[in-house]
């Protein structure tokens, strides 16, 4: 992509092998020019903060990031009085003419992490998995068979098992990143 406007963020890290990090990126399209968080740390950041006041759980619920449950690290482990929910997040940045898509490069370990929560609904827990899309602007979300087909089956697979799969778009400025809008898949 030429010229495009990129936000960084300046390290003074004098340990670091790079001095900047890569933040957001502005995207020019057919629809206009969105900005795109490329920030991989956000989403579970954004996420965190969603999970305290959104209708999923409620205000009493409690919430645990990064518990480990079988082979796996989850994101988050929510209870919420008798409920108790391991999620996972993934950040979705790849998009083409309005469609979002994931995973944009092969993940063996998104696919573990699948198959994982399809054992915390066997073992009585709910299970989420949610794709944080890093822009505003997109009309759907698509899992990516052309980058990892293995990812897809495992991830219809576990929704057939009860694995909840939700999609949001985010707010994204230059200063700020927060979910928005749920996405049709």
């Amino acid at each position: 992509m030429a010229n495009a406007k990129v936000y960084l963020y300046v390290s003074d890290n004098p340990n670091r092998k790079t001095k900047y990090d890569l933040i957001a990126v502005e995207k020019v399209t057919d629809r206009g020019t969105i900005l795109v968080n490329m920030d991989s740390q956000v989403p579970n950041d954004v996420v965190g903060e969603w999970l305290q006041k959104c209708e999923l759980f409620s205000e009493n619920a409690v919430i645990k990031r990064e518990v480990k449950f079988g082979n796996s690290r989850f994101d988050f482990f929510v209870e919420d009085g008798e409920r108790k929910a391991f999620i996972e997040v993934k950040g979705v940045t790849l998009e083409n003419d309005g469609i979002v898509s994931f995973p944009d490069a092969p993940t063996e370990r998104g696919v573990k992490h699948i198959n994982e929560l399809v054992f915390c609904i066997e073992q009585g827990y709910e299970a989420y998995i949610i794709f944080v899309v890093q822009m505003k602007g997109i009309s759907r979300f698509e899992p990516n068979e052309e980058h990892h087909k293995e990812f897809v089956d495992a991830l219809n697979s576990a929704r057939e098992k009860g694995v909840k799969v939700l999609v949001y778009d985010c707010l994204v400025t230059p200063n700020s990143i927060e979910v928005s809008s749920k996405i049709d898949y």
